[in-house]
């Protein structure tokens, strides 16, 4: 079996990057621990596919997919989707991008979480709030009837949970339909307010992509001692209480994974 982890060195006007592609290998069917160990190779944990929320799916295209399950009345990775963070070495500045393909009857209820990047030695999520030393996250969200924004979890962040950085007032997450995304973050330096995010996103037949998210003035630590060092690949509905649980199953597909690092 070849590498399920393919890293390939890429050479652009005199400026090198590292690019990691994640594909599932797995003949369609349910994933399994051990087959999302060879997919996702050094991840420390995950939620939810032992519990079975994760499977491959053939796309029409000929290609693979990851798709998670969605529980009707629950919420959180474990008992309603999926987590893990997976390691990419660690870097000032990083850019994610995946298509992920919403279920045509998909219910949004109030919002859930989709894949983004994150760095430092906690899991800065779920009401644990970063405070400059402990790591930081930014993952994206989907919201009620569609809406989007970015998740945010920063040094200067309101409260415990993470700041909403909202899409543009007439998006929306269309379904049944492959939306690519993309995420570039870079890191502040240390005890200065100019770190960056971005986010991009294309849908539909045009395929045109529209820049959603733009901040260029985030404080995402106050020392040096971390930087991005994960994806965080996480999708669920939730939200702190069952009021964001989906009343019916639901599936997103996820394909086209890749990481690019670059100074």
């Amino acid at each position: 079996m070849r590498p399920l982890l393919t890293v390939l060195l890429l050479f652009s006007a005199g400026v090198s990057a590292d690019e990691i592609i994640i594909k599932p290998h797995a003949v369609p069917g349910p994933c399994s621990v051990a087959q999302w160990k060879k997919d996702w190779p050094g991840c420390e944990w995950e939620d939810g596919v032992k519990e079975g929320h994760l499977s491959v799916v053939a796309r029409e295209d000929g290609g693979k997919a990851f798709r998670v399950d969605y529980t009707p009345g629950q919420i959180g990775p474990e008992k309603g989707g999926v987590g893990w963070r997976f390691p990419i070495g660690k870097t000032a500045v990083a850019q994610l991008t995946y298509t992920v393909r919403f279920a045509a009857d998909f219910d949004w209820v109030k919002g859930g979480k989709l894949p983004g990047l994150s760095g430092g030695p906690a899991n800065v999520s779920g009401g644990r709030p970063a405070d400059g030393t402990n790591g930081f996250s930014a993952r994206l969200m989907w919201r009620k009837d569609g809406r989007g924004e970015a998740y945010v979890y920063h040094k200067n962040q309101k409260g415990d949970f993470g700041d909403s950085f909202a899409f543009p007032e007439d998006f929306r997450f269309p379904t049944d339909t492959p939306i690519r995304v993309r995420m570039r973050v870079e890191m502040n330096e240390p005890r200065r307010k100019n770190g960056k995010l971005y986010v991009w996103i294309s849908a539909g037949e045009a395929q045109q992509e529209r820049l959603v998210v733009s901040h260029t003035d985030i404080e995402w630590r106050s020392v040096d001692t971390f930087a991005i060092d994960s994806l965080y690949f996480e999708t669920f509905h939730g939200g702190s209480d069952a009021t964001w649980a989906p009343t019916r199953p639901c599936w997103t597909e996820f394909s086209g994974v890749k990481v690019v690092t670059s100074p």
